[in-house]
């Protein structure tokens, strides 16, 4: 089947400045607490506050989306988070940034589960894995090089230059309003009627199993950076090194997409789930070249694994694409990330890098989950369409 995929790369191009503004909130905490004496819990409040917003708002605009057909233009949510995380630089007042980060946050809600639903309906399921990836690796891009971005601004005008990162935001909501009609469900191709209600259960587990990947992926961001150092590199190549091991993992979404839209989606994500332990022991076990090319390897293969859930969880509940997506890329997000503290507290009662043995645990207990998703088997069993039961 060929579709039209001008659309869904224009819409990878806004996901890509939308998430470019979740990294910058962990980039600036240092100029925060250092220049505004804010706590380590006051800083690590501001990003839980827009982790939180984000995450637990998705959902509820996901619904609104699939039940009333109504969602803000994607040009509009792009603006709020573009202009709501810029100012946090000009705030003094802690309760002014908190309050300009929840704002930020819903903008970053109101973004994915209608932008990602119409993704959906663009794509039939022989394509869906290919389809959704295109969408999603705008938002892995640009959460990669939001954290560059927010420290050549800062590093050059300290916390007052972060108002210069409106700009790329402000830039593509203009382009946006310009080029994408107002949200109308109806103009959007609508997926075929599901013949029974999605498996709630099939949902309940792929949500918690989302949330394990999600610290594991979550958790290795956050930490990598600190283990890097700790072997004796400086902090501006670790930081690269980390946004190199995301951008390998873009190349991983398209290639996991296309492969498991010929070879299944739950085969796909069993086995990227498996493959992608070893690479992080070795890196976590061995040194030089080694170690930094097996992170790579280890970025590649488990983001490889993301869009195809997403586009599983489209096909197992299709009348309901928004509250799955904003289920997928806010609630599982949401939780996993919680996990990251996990991987903290461990490391502060033990070491740095037995931690980061959580990473590989949490893709273990994962794996259990994902298979007992009830969606078919393409290449063990014969039949394309998820179960409903």
């Amino acid at each position: 089947m060929t579709v039209d995929t001008k659309p869904v790369w224009g819409l990878s191009a806004a996901h890509l400045v939308t998430d470019l503004y979740s990294p910058v909130l962990p980039a600036i905490l240092p100029l925060l607490i250092a220049e505004q004496g804010y706590s380590f819990f006051l800083a690590g409040l501001i990003v839980t506050v827009y982790n939180l917003t984000s995450s637990f708002v998705q959902p509820l605009v996901g619904w609104v989306f699939d039940t009333r057909g109504f969602a803000v233009h994607v040009g509009t949510s792009v603006a709020i988070s573009a202009i709501f995380i810029s100012i946090v630089g000009l705030l003094d007042n802690y309760f002014l940034v908190l309050a300009s980060v929840a704002v930020a946050a819903l903008g970053h809600a109101f973004f994915h589960p209608s932008a990602l639903g119409t993704v959906s309906r663009l794509a039939s399921d022989s394509i869906r894995g290919r389809i959704t990836s295109y969408f999603v690796i705008g938002g892995n891009l640009g959460y990669a090089i939001g954290p560059i971005c927010a420290g050549v601004a800062v590093g050059l005008m300290g916390l007052p230059g972060l108002v210069v990162l409106a700009v790329p935001g402000l830039v593509m909501a203009v382009v946006l309003r310009r080029i994408l009609p107002a949200p109308d469900r109806a103009a959007v191709p609508k997926m075929p009627a599901p013949a029974a209600k999605p498996s709630y259960r099939a949902i309940v587990l792929l949500i918690a199993a989302s949330g394990l990947r999600a610290w594991a992926i979550f958790g290795s961001v956050a930490f990598l950076p600190t283990i890097l150092t700790m072997r004796g590199i400086d902090l501006v190549t670790a930081n690269i090194l980390v946004s190199g091991m995301l951008i390998a993992g873009v190349v991983g979404q398209v290639v996991g997409g296309v492969l498991s839209d010929r070879y299944g989606r739950k085969e796909f994500t069993i086995i990227g789930l498996v493959t992608a332990i070893p690479p992080f022991v070795i890196f976590l076990t061995t040194g030089g070249i080694l170690s930094l090319a097996a992170l790579m390897v280890f970025g590649f293969i488990l983001w490889s694994t993301f869009a195809v859930t997403v586009a599983m969880a489209h096909e197992i509940a299709p009348g309901n694409v928004g509250l799955v997506s904003g289920l997928m890329l806010g609630l599982a997000v949401g939780v996993g990330g919680m996990g990251v503290s996990v991987t903290g507290w461990i490391a502060d009662m033990t070491t740095l890098t037995l931690g980061l043995a959580t990473i590989p645990l949490a893709i273990v207990l994962a794996v259990p989950l994902f298979l007992l998703v009830p969606y078919p088997w393409k290449s063990l069993v014969r039949g394309r369409l998820p179960s409903r039961g």
